[in-house]
């Protein structure tokens, strides 16, 4: 039985990457955007199913996850890939409505699609969420790589990706009969910085691929990348 897998921000970059590997190996692949022409394109082109999903709209979440429902019955994975770096600004600079526009997508965007999707998960014989995060909010990398030209990393946007991770620990005790992750994808080239990362999209989906793909022993509370579980 094929694994049914959203993905959301799925139209380009990491979350599109991570579509088409998904598709080939297999599984039922629905990406969810907000810019819908531009969602149905990418769905169209990589051969897999299209849901309009704005993670800031608890509307929009809600339908998404009644299609799924009405379509599959079930969903195996989830993949929390939607989300905005905000304005590139020192900490003591950045607005308050800035801040709160990157919370939204990033944090409160994540518990609007995983609260909504969980009785879908809960079908699943092997349910399994993925948090794309960074090892920007790691506090370990971030004192130890100083990560705090806010030229290169926002501020907001690292607190968001903190937040993440603390969110996927609280997850996966509250989800004990699930696997919930969080994948590092390190520096990629994608629009978020515009185009100026390390290393393409298929490297950066590597450990989120490989997350969607483990099954019911694999690792649960973790952030990891390509080399590995992160400290915090």
């Amino acid at each position: 039985m094929n694994d049914i897998t959203m993905i959301t921000g799925g139209n380009k970059g990491l979350g599109r990457e991570t579509a088409r590997r998904l598709h080939e190996a297999g599984h039922t692949v629905v990406i969810g955007a907000r810019a819908q022409d531009r969602g149905r394109a990418a769905a169209a082109e990589l051969g897999v199913a299209f849901v309009p999903l704005d993670v800031t709209d608890q509307e929009s979440v809600a339908a998404a996850a009644a299609f799924i429902g009405q379509e599959y019955g079930r969903l195996d994975v989830l993949i929390n890939n939607a989300g905005i770096t905000g304005t590139f600004a020192p900490v003591e600079r950045t607005v308050a409505a800035d801040a709160g526009a990157v919370l939204d997508t990033n944090v409160l965007g994540v518990i609007r699609v995983t609260n909504v999707f969980v009785p879908l998960l809960e079908h699943s014989d092997n349910a399994r969420i993925v948090n794309v995060s960074s090892g920007v909010g790691s506090f370990h990398d971030t004192l130890a790589n100083g990560y705090f030209d806010w030229r290169v990393v926002p501020p907001i946007y690292a607190v968001s990706k903190t937040a993440l991770t603390m969110l996927t620990l609280k997850y996966a005790n509250a989800l004990p009969g699930m696997r919930v992750n969080a994948a590092d994808p390190g520096y990629t080239r994608t629009d978020l910085n515009g185009g100026a990362g390390a290393h393409d999209v298929t490297t950066g989906s590597d450990e989120i691929v490989r997350l969607a793909m483990i099954g019911p022993d694999g690792p649960t509370g973790t952030v990891s990348n390509n080399n590995g579980i992160l400290a915090y």
